[in-house]
């Protein structure tokens, strides 16, 4: 399959103002984070990539002490004939007074720690069960 399906988003100083961007809390800014995503399990699937990046990004910038005035995550990917995915990739943008150097660590570091990210490299068994909460 050719399509790529495409997702971002976006906090303080970076956060959309498109009309059709979903708004949520965010506890990393007053503001809350904007969402640009159709309503698809493609999509979502990137999304959460993509906002565990944008998360993560804020929570490691905090604890490296680099000062953040917005971020921007935009994350996408495509699958093949059977529906495997052929990998996410992502892109982020940040608006910093620091060093194009401590901007460079920062989203190093982020890269290795992010969650999501992680848990999709590594891959994991997805079973349905009989019962809500009912494990395996």
């Amino acid at each position: 399959m050719a399509e790529a399906y495409g997702v971002v988003v976006s906090a303080g100083s970076l956060r959309s103002s498109s009309d059709e961007a979903w708004r949520l809390p965010h506890r990393w800014t007053d503001e809350g984070v904007a969402v640009e995503a159709a309503f698809t399990g493609a999509h979502l699937l990137h999304l959460a990539a993509a906002g565990c990046v944008l998360n993560d990004v804020y929570r490691e910038a905090t604890r490296l002490g680099t000062a953040l005035a917005g971020v921007r995550v935009s994350a996408q990917g495509g699958f093949d004939d059977e529906w495997a995915s052929t990998g996410v990739t992502y892109v982020v943008e940040v608006d910093t007074g620091a060093s194009s150097d401590e901007v460079a660590r920062l989203l190093a570091v982020v890269d290795q720690v992010a969650e999501i990210p992680r848990a999709i490299r590594a891959g994991a068994p997805v079973t349905r069960t009989a019962e809500p909460g009912a494990q395996g």
